[in-house]
């Protein structure tokens, strides 16, 4: 061979383990389809228990608290997802129910949802609130 063909074979060898290493690049990617608008977020989940601490009676209605929640949660973020839930426990030989809260959160940081737990703990007056951190991907999907 001629040093043309030569070169041109090198230049040949070099685009092709070139444009392998962009396919195994593409293949080891995350899954998604690499657009703006999905990204990586923590997504907060808050178990909002609504039984008094000190009584285990209910500090209010199902309905006020639902809308004391709405309250609460919309002065911090804007924006929220709550739903129903009722749960249970066992103190001794006695066994608890509760109308609880699940209220999910995302687009935000622990020291935002710190400070909302804060005036819940205070409003429907308990000892805690279970906050979950989960990390997820979030995507606003448009069709």
């Amino acid at each position: 061979m001629n040093k043309r063909a030569n070169t041109i074979v090198a230049v040949l060898a070099i685009v092709a383990i070139c444009l392998s290493l962009a396919a195994v690049c593409l293949a080891l990617r995350p899954a998604g389809d690499g657009t703006e608008s999905e990204t990586k977020d923590v997504q907060y989940v808050l178990y909002l228990g609504t039984n008094d601490k000190d009584t285990n009676e209910p500090v209010m209605a199902p309905e006020a608290a639902m809308e004391k929640a709405k309250e609460i949660l919309i002065s911090h973020f804007g924006g929220y997802t709550i739903q129903e839930a009722n749960g249970g426990w066992i103190d001794g030989d006695k066994t608890y129910q509760e109308y609880t809260l699940v209220i999910y959160l995302s687009d935000t940081d622990l020291a935002a949802v710190h400070a909302a737990a804060d005036d819940m703990i205070r409003e429907f007056r308990q000892s805690s609130v279970l906050i979950q951190a989960n990390e997820t991907t979030t995507e606003f999907y448009g069709g």
